[in-house]
């Protein structure tokens, strides 16, 4: 049932997309189509990514208040929990958000996975809906330099580097020694490295073409906090 549904509602739809990209505005090429449907899945979800990246921005620019509001009420926690509800609230912003990205895009990335890890081959042509037509030619290419079936170090280190620096864009500006940090910022600055370096352990073993989802969805990231940071900026 659970299996079924996947299929239907994600791996189909987002399989067929790949194809219908492939066989029109992609040329034929498997990875110009995959950077085509990274853009089309991030615009369907932008207010959803939006939101959590802007959300998670906000909250590291209000860890000292937090952390004031931590040491303040330290022997009462209910008062601290409705004093950081106050000030969540006052901002707009939920801790939750997070959390709700990642929900929404774990399926999205499993099925991902599935459409790049079985390619076209005949098994899962015969997932396609009746108005897509089988690609005429299966070419695994990306520009005609990358195999996107086989492992490719560039473009996997390529993610992994836009992902630094998208982690570093989402940090607010301090000169603070660690000694001082709160808690929050402290994990805020370890996930700028640990990111990247789970992005490496995970795609290197991987099909290229994983890795060039990761790199444009990375890309669009980067553009996404670029114009967030302008907007924080502008209301501060």
């Amino acid at each position: 049932m659970i299996s079924t549904l996947f299929n239907e509602i994600l791996y189909r739809p987002l399989f067929n997309a790949l194809v219908f990209l492939y066989n029109t505005v992609a040329f034929a090429d498997l990875g110009v189509a995959i950077v085509f449907l990274t853009i089309l899945i991030r615009l369907i979800l932008f207010p959803l990514f939006y939101k959590g990246a802007k959300d998670q921005a906000i909250l590291q620019r209000l860890a000292p208040k937090i952390k004031e509001i931590q040491k303040n009420h330290k022997e009462d926690k209910q008062k601290q929990a409705t004093a950081m509800m106050e000030l969540y609230r006052q901002h707009k912003v939920s801790p939750f958000s997070s959390f709700l990205l990642i929900l929404v895009q774990l399926p999205i990335l499993f099925a991902l996975y599935k459409v790049f890890m079985k390619g076209f081959v005949a098994e899962s042509l015969g997932a396609l809906y009746s108005f897509v037509s089988a690609p005429a030619v299966l070419n695994h290419g990306f520009l005609g330099l990358v195999n996107l079936s086989g492992k490719n170090f560039i473009i996997v280190a390529a993610a992994a580097v836009v992902q630094y620096f998208q982690g570093k864009l989402s940090l607010p500006k301090n000169n603070k020694p660690a000694s001082e940090l709160s808690s929050a910022e402290k994990i805020g600055r370890q996930m700028v490295f640990l990111g990247p370096a789970l992005t490496l352990a995970i795609l290197y073993n991987l099909p290229s073409a994983i890795g060039l989802y990761w790199l444009t969805t990375s890309l669009f990231s980067v553009i996404q906090q670029i114009i967030i940071n302008k907007q924080l900026t502008i209301n501060n």
